[in-house]
Formats: C-alpha cells, sequence, structure tokens
C-alpha cells in the first residue's frame, strides 16, 4: 500500500500571480472609483471596472509575451521595454476611452487635452506592474539558486562523508587481517574464531557505511568484538575496562558516526598494547558533559598506558578522518582531542546529541 503523499503547505499551494494580479487591479479599480468623483457614481465604478479589466487582460498578455521571448530571465532592458509599455499604455487608454464614450452622453469628452494625461497615467500603471513582476521574478531566482546551492553543498557534503568512509574501512581491516596473519602461526583455531568474528565486524561496517550515524550501542558493539579479536592474539598482555554512565538514560541511542569511535581504540591498540612488551590497559567511558555555554555534549574517552609518540610508517589516516567525518557527521561543535596526562593518552570524541 503506498503511503499518501503530504500535501505541500498553504504558501506553497497559493497562486501568487494571480493573488497580486486580482489584488493590484482591484485596488486601481477602488482608486479610480474614489478619484472619479461622486457623481453618477455607478457609470464611474463601471468605467473603473473595465479598465482594470482590460489591464487584468492586457497585462496578463505581456506577462505571456515576457515569458515566450525570455525578457524575464535576462533582466530589464529599457530599449525593448519602453516601447512594449507604449504600445500597452495606449490600447489601455483606448479602450477605456471607449467605455467612457458608451457610458456618458455624446459630446461630453471633447478634445485631446486628456489624451496625453492618461497615456501618461496608465504608462506608469503597466511600468510600476512591470518593475514590480521582475523584481518578483529576480527574488524568486535567488531564492532557486540558494536552493539549489544548498542542495548540491549537502550532496557534496554526504559525498565527503561517504569517501571518508571509504577511507576508514579499509584501514580497519587492514589492521584486523594483520592480527588474524600474525595468529595463524600460533593457534589455527583461534584464527579460524577471530575471522568468524572478523566476518561479522565487516557485515557491521558494510551496514553502518550506509549511514551518517549510528546508535552509541551498536557502536560499542562493535569496539567489544574487535577487542575480542585483539583478545586472543594479545591474551593477557590486553587489560580493558568500559565505563558507560549508566545514570544517564537513553545514552546508548545517542548517535555517533560509524566506526569513529573504532578508530580510536585501533590506535590504542596499535601504540599502547603492541608496542609495549608488557602490554596495556584500556579504559573506555561515556558520559554526557556540560560546558561553559550549557549545551549538552556526549563525551567519549578512550585512553591507554603509554605516552604520545610520533606515528613513523604509519599513515595517520584513521585520527585525521575520524577528526574530519565528525566535523561533517556531527556540525562544528564535534571535536576530538589527543593528549598525554598522568602516564595515559586520551583521545576524546565531543559531539553534540543526536537522538
Amino acid at each position: 500500500m503506498n503511503a499518501p503523499l503530504q500535501r505541500p503547505p498553504l504558501l506553497a499551494r497559493i497562486n501568487w500571480y494571480w493573488t497580486f494580479q486580482l489584488a493590484g487591479w482591484g485596488a486601481l479599480t477602488l482608486f479610480n472609483s474614489v478619484y472619479g468623483g461622486s457623481t453618477q457614481l455607478r457609470i464611474v465604478v463601471t468605467i473603473a471596472s473595465w479598465g482594470s479589466l482590460a489591464g487584468l487582460l492586457l497585462s496578463h498578455l505581456w506577462h505571456g509575451v515576457l515569458r515566450r521571448r525570455g525578457w524575464a530571465a535576462n533582466g530589464l532592458r529599457w530599449t525593448r521595454i519602453v516601447p512594449s509599455l507604449i504600445v500597452l499604455a495606449a490600447i489601455q487608454t483606448a479602450s477605456v476611452a471607449a467605455a467612457f464614450h458608451v457610458m456618458y452622453p455624446p459630446g461630453t469628452l471633447r478634445g485631446i487635452a486628456w489624451l496625453p494625461g492618461a497615456l501618461l497615467f496608465w504608462f506608469g500603471v503597466y511600468l510600476t506592474w512591470t518593475v514590480f513582476y521582475f523584481t518578483a521574478q529576480s527574488l524568486r531566482r535567488a531564492s532557486r539558486f540558494e536552493a539549489e546551492a544548498l542542495r548540491l553543498e549537502v550532496l557534496a557534503k554526504d559525498a565527503q562523508l561517504r569517501a571518508l568512509q571509504a577511507q576508514v574501512n579499509p584501514h580497519f581491516f587492514f589492521n584486523s587481517l594483520n592480527s588474524v596473519r600474525a595468529l595463524i602461526f600460533e593457534d589455527r583455531d583461534a584464527a579460524a574464531h577471530m575471522i568468524d568474528q572478523l566476518a561479522g565486524l565487516m557485515r557491521h561496517a558494510l551496514q553502518s557505511g550506509q549511514h551518517a550515524t549510528v546508535p552509541l550501542s551498536a557502536e560499542l558493539d562493535a569496539v567489544r568484538a574487535y577487542l575480542a579479536i585483539e583478545q586472543i592474539r594479545f591474551e593477557e598482555r590486553l587489560r580493558v575496562s568500559f565505563a558507560i554512565e549508566i545514570s544517564a538514560p537513553g545514552l546508548e541511542h545517542v548517535r555517533v558516526p560509524p566506526m569513529a569511535l573504532q578508530t580510536l581504540v585501533e590506535n590504542a591498540v596499535k601504540y599502547g598494547v603492541e608496542a609495549s612488551a608488557e602490554g596495556g590497559d584500556i579504559r573506555i567511558t561515556a558520559r554526557r558533559a556540560s560546558p561553559a555555554d550549557g549545551a549538552t555534549l556526549l563525551q567519549i574517552d578512550v585512553a591507554n598506558t603509554g605516552a604520545l609518540r610520533e606515528p613513523g610508517n604509519s599513515t595517520c589516516v584513521g585520527l585525521r578522518n575520524a577528526r574530519q567525518r565528525l566535523q561533517l557527521a556531527c556540525g562544528e561543535r564535534a571535536s576530538l582531542e589527543l593528549c598525554e596526562q598522568a602516564g595515559w593518552v586520551h583521545a576524546t570524541i565531543h559531539l553534540p546529541e543526536q537522538a
């Protein structure tokens, strides 16, 4: 069963062209009725209405000319607009004069002294109409260009995020395959079990790669699976503890960029555990934090025993991509900081909550 189509908002359903057409020519009818005097009010209103109906028809035809010839898309060009307005003013004046002769007794309108003023008045009316029309078209084009620019910006941001995710996943599996390779020579059964775990992680990475963010609980499950793989390799050299703030309701549903936490844990294993003969400790904490401006942020800290060191042969793709993906997926308030404190190296993520 197809879902019902959502109706556009009221303002989007209004035909603004005809709304302004009717309102403008209606206002002109009222103005001419009042300006024409109180004597023979019925005749004055009739002639004013006739003039506005003729103006409505002529302006709509003028609107069609502007669109068909592309004049509305190229901006005001007075060399072709002014002659057209003179013709419109002449036709409108003739139409109103004909109505005047029909409604009033013969001979009431004498001479041509009235003609320049009538031509100038109707020229001003059509000039005002044209200026308003071109202004509305310019605003509409500007709004459309702005919407298109925003759409392209969103598409570019999504493409950049997908490209970074495509770099992170191979980086993760490259490290994991190295672990499998090292274990094959020591314990084939453990290596087989490790490959099964890796297949599960691959499934998670492929599924999460289709989304800009995933729930924190899913990301933590992937981290636990990765650490279980590494535990087979390092045994007692790898000591892990989790400290997730249980007093914060809904924390597990907060959305984070996929594989971002995974990348930090990989680095903690590589530089904190693998680099030391005695192994090392890894501590993963997650809690809510309130900075000075009062906004609530999710703080995730991955700490490992050891010291900051030069990356050596590492390409640092993981950390660099993690920073960029945080910015792209969670905005400018998201950050990733790396520091050393009291024998621990801390990689700390701050990001606004996205439930």
